[in-house]
């Protein structure tokens, strides 16, 4: 009989996720198919930690992020990155300006390579990455963000409200996506496309869907 990879436990205090083994993709996929139809289950309840004994700080930490960025899970930010703490505590009218005017033809910040988790991308204007955004790195622009790889990061472009602004990848798989301040909210059937996907808003949501460039 095969054994879960992954399992909740709850407890007077709140909630546990047990994990066995290290494969953590096959980890994440099992959590993400336990997740997509029951998420709204766990919305509210404390999340004490993760247990393993075989997993490392980082992959504990990754699993974390995308618990508490993709599926909202109610996860404390203590220890969790100092730039997250930060930038999710701080009231949006101290780091919100006025909208950045750039976003069909401004100033451009290219990153070459990959992100790893940990790291953090803070631009004036939009941020392009020739790489790939690993889980726990974030990006946070106030014009577009456009990266020519997989996108599996926090991405929050249009900060300062330009709700004109888009995100863009080879592939968007985001742990979190926010365009102005407003959160992508993936659809239960979600599918994902075999072409590079572009998110903008459109009529007041953020919207996610193929990139065709005869469209």
């Amino acid at each position: 009989m095969k054994r879960d990879l992954v399992a909740f436990k709850g407890v007077t205090e709140g909630v546990y996720l047990d994990v066995v083994g290290n494969d953590l993709e096959a980890i994440k996929n099992e959590l993400d198919q336990k997740l997509n139809n029951s998420s709204k289950f766990f919305k509210g309840a404390k999340f004490l930690g993760v247990r393993s004994d075989e997993l490392t700080d980082d992959q504990i930490m990754e699993i974390k992020l995308t618990l508490k960025y993709k599926y909202e899970m109610n996860i404390s930010n203590e220890g969790l990155p100092e730039y997250i703490q930060a930038y999710y505590s701080e009231p949006s009218e101290n780091r919100d300006n006025k909208p950045f005017e750039g976003v069909v033809e401004g100033i451009t910040k290219f990153i070459h390579g990959t992100l790893r988790s940990g790291q953090e991308v803070d631009y004036n204007g939009n941020i392009v990455v020739i790489g790939d955004v690993n889980p726990g790195a974030f990006l946070k622009a106030k014009g577009n963000i456009v990266v020519l790889g997989t996108l599996r990061g926090v991405a929050h472009a249009g900060v300062g409200g330009n709700y004109d602004a888009i995100v863009a990848a080879y592939s968007l798989l985001p742990m979190q996506l926010r365009i102005g301040d407003i959160i992508a909210r993936p659809p239960d059937d979600y599918t994902q496309y075999k072409l590079p996907e572009i998110a903008r808003i459109i009529d007041g949501e953020v919207l996610i869907e193929p990139y065709l460039p005869n469209k």
